[in-house]
């Protein structure tokens, strides 16, 4: 099955929509007008705001197509007296009605600058023209918590403010950083790109206007001559209307438009399986074991994508923690990672192999070689990747690694708040800096890695989901999206939640059951069986990955929750991916272990009202005919008797 390939984009064009990002745009960034000044960012420079200082400074304005996507805009603000250039680098989309962002401050003077402080990458007011509330959707991050990624609603009355905030300078820490602002006329979906520190404000006046800021949380800086340094991104779509249009129009831009496209091609579902789980975090992984494992799973039938290599394979007398010499320990690795992704190849079993570069630990050869590559007092040190010497040294080593061992998924964990570390390291007049200049240097290091090899996917993992900004996602994929993973409800609850604006995300599988594997069921899925134990039910585990084959493919087409968001385990959830430009999708259903009833009914959405579409469950053998305004309108009556008990139905519009 085609994957999204096939969808044409303006199904996701709305006359309004666009019309609305437009205007926007005009008043924001394209007026004429140099008396006029409200542009959607500001800063302090010497003590003076920007709108003040910026009518004054030299203005220039370039434009180009990027492609047939994308339009380009650069304004170029230069202060003559100082030599500070701001420069704002915003794109258009052509067929979405989304504009995005980045500033960047440069010295070009041959002085320090004064302090370039508060730096607001997105500072804007909108104002309703209705008398309605705005209602601001927010979600919790990936804490490692049963409630990771959960939805929140936060009701933004007259005279009322919200600021949400990451913690420890990982950018899906605490909380997403996604937001959807909505109205009684529509909305605007909100996105910050910052593998960092980063916080926004919502306030509310005491009539219908409310001021947004956001931005990196702490700036107050000056910089030397040629310095440069850039702001969060900021990407905004405008809707109308309807509020899970709005999100699957993200989904479908983020899948076209932003995930890493190997080969060329949109990320496609994917299997992967680990040992990880069976031994002490891979500490006993050796290349006989690792050969057995990949043969288990091929043997029972069950086809893997990836071969996944997990902390561990390095030295480490202390354990997977000890991290900070990358070489392989060739006492249980003689003949080196080489031996076993071959090997993986050679039956079409491509690798992952895990790192975690940032964190150094002691006795490493990173900590006794290269302090001066090392922030921190304290045991744990960071790697400072805004430091040029050190980002050269690690693109040079981990290519090298990668080419040697033959590694074709780069798996990156980060284990480790770099905020004290980045605050730490900071002067009075400098605060910020290390920050803006590690995520400039950890950006820079993951795209030279790209640009090398074209084709390899890149595994944002931190921790299990807590560096999912935009930037991030723009050069990887979370296949673990969590650090808690297989318990069924919270794997439920964890799918509910990144859908709406993740397309492709990962968690560990490791059941039998229909109930706990397709709780646990995502577009990537990684195996956690224990293949030295012949005596599991494989049949059934075979029965499952097919029901998987079937779910997959539509993981990646348009999302609808179908219930409300719960944590407990008194009630049903149900969600529904539809793929509409084949006419065809799937609804999970889960009835939980402690909910009294043994049916639900549940409303459709997206498909043809005068469309017949041919319903399967899964689970029985009979099929069943009914009209979309049917499915749309009376909704879909599911019975489930188990408890808890589960069921998959796949549709398909006829002829």
């Amino acid at each position: 099955m085609s994957v999204i390939s096939q969808v044409p984009v303006t199904k996701y064009m709305v006359a309004s929509e666009m019309s609305k990002r437009e205007h926007w745009v005009t008043e924001k960034f394209k007026h004429e007008d140099r008396s006029y000044l409200d542009l959607p960012f500001s800063f302090s420079y010497g003590g003076q705001p920007s709108h003040q200082l910026l009518k004054n400074w030299d203005l220039q304005r370039h434009t180009q197509q990027l492609d047939e996507h994308r339009t380009e805009n650069k304004l170029v603000y230069t202060d003559t007296v100082t030599g500070l250039v701001l420069s704002c680098l915003m794109v258009e989309y052509h067929h979405f009605p989304i504009v995005e962002w980045t500033l960047s401050f440069r010295n070009t003077g041959s002085e320090n600058t004064p302090i370039i402080a508060d730096i607001q990458a997105l500072d804007t007011k909108f104002t309703s023209k209705s008398e309605g509330e705005y209602l601001l959707n927010h979600h919790t991050g990936s804490p490692c918590t049963p409630t990771d990624y959960q939805p929140h609603q936060t009701l933004l009355e007259p005279e009322t403010s919200k600021e949400i905030s990451t913690s420890g300078g990982r950018s899906s820490n605490s909380d997403f950083p996604y937001f959807n602002l909505q109205w009684r006329e529509g909305g605007v979906l909100i996105a910050i790109g910052w593998p960092g520190q980063w916080s926004v404000k919502f306030n509310r006046d005491e009539g219908s206007e409310l001021h947004i800021q956001a931005g990196q949380e702490l700036t107050h800086f000056l910089l030397h001559p040629d310095e440069e340094v850039r702001s969060p991104l900021i990407a905004m779509q405008f809707w109308d209307a309807d509020c899970l249009r709005a999100h699957n129009t993200w989904r479908y831009w983020m899948l076209t438009q932003n995930l890493p496209r190997p080969y060329g091609q949109p990320v496609a579902p994917q299997t992967a399986a680990c040992s990880s789980h069976q031994y002490e975090e891979m500490i006993n992984a050796n290349e006989e074991n690792q050969k057995m494992f990949i043969d288990g799973y091929l043997r029972e039938g069950l086809k893997l994508d990836y071969w996944w290599m997990d902390a561990g394979w390095y030295p480490n007398e202390s354990g997977w923690t000890n991290t900070g010499t990358w070489e392989v320990d060739t006492i249980r690795f003689p003949n080196q990672l080489r031996a076993i992704t071959d090997y993986g190849r050679s039956k079409d079993v491509k690798s992952i192999v895990w790192f975690e570069v940032e964190r150094v630990t002691p006795g490493t050869w990173l900590y006794d070689n290269h302090p001066e590559w090392l922030l921190g007092d304290t045991e744990w040190k960071l790697l400072n990747l805004g430091d040029s010497d050190a980002r050269d040294w690690l693109i040079e080593h981990v290519d090298n690694l990668i080419n040697e061992q033959g590694i074709d998924l780069y798996r990156v964990d980060f284990n480790i708040d770099p905020l004290v570390f980045w605050r730490g390291n900071d002067s009075e007049n400098r605060q910020g800096i290390t920050e803006i200049k590690y995520v400039m240097g950890f950006l820079n290091y993951w795209d030279e890695l790209r640009r090398r090899h074209p084709d390899m996917l890149i595994d944002t993992c931190a921790s299990g989901g807590r560096r999912n900004d935009l930037e991030t996602l723009r050069r990887a994929v979370p296949l673990l999206r969590s650090d808690l993973i297989l318990e069924p409800t919270a794997q439920q609850n964890h799918t509910y939640g990144i859908a709406s604006w993740i397309p492709f995300y990962g968690t560990g599988i490791n059941a039998f059951d229909a109930y706990t594997f397709r709780s646990q069921m995502c577009v990537h899925s990684t195996a956690c069986y224990d293949m030295r134990n012949p005596d599991q039910d494989f049949e059934e585990l075979r029965q499952r990955y097919a029901e998987w084959s079937v779910v997959s493919p539509y993981s990646l087409g348009d999302y609808y929750p179908l219930t409300p968001y719960n944590s407990t385990n008194e009630v049903w959830m149900a969600w529904q991916f539809d793929r509409q430009e084949l006419g065809e999708g799937v609804i999970q259903v889960f009835r939980r272990p402690d909910s009294v009833y043994e049916s639900a009914r549940f409303r459709l959405q997206g498909l043809i009202a005068d469309g017949k579409y041919t319903l399967n469950n899964l689970d029985q053998l009979d099929e069943v005919e009914v009209t979309g305004r049917e499915l749309m309108e009376s909704g879909l009556l599911v019975s489930i008797t188990e408890q808890p008990g589960s069921a998959i139905i796949s549709y398909k519009l006829k002829g």
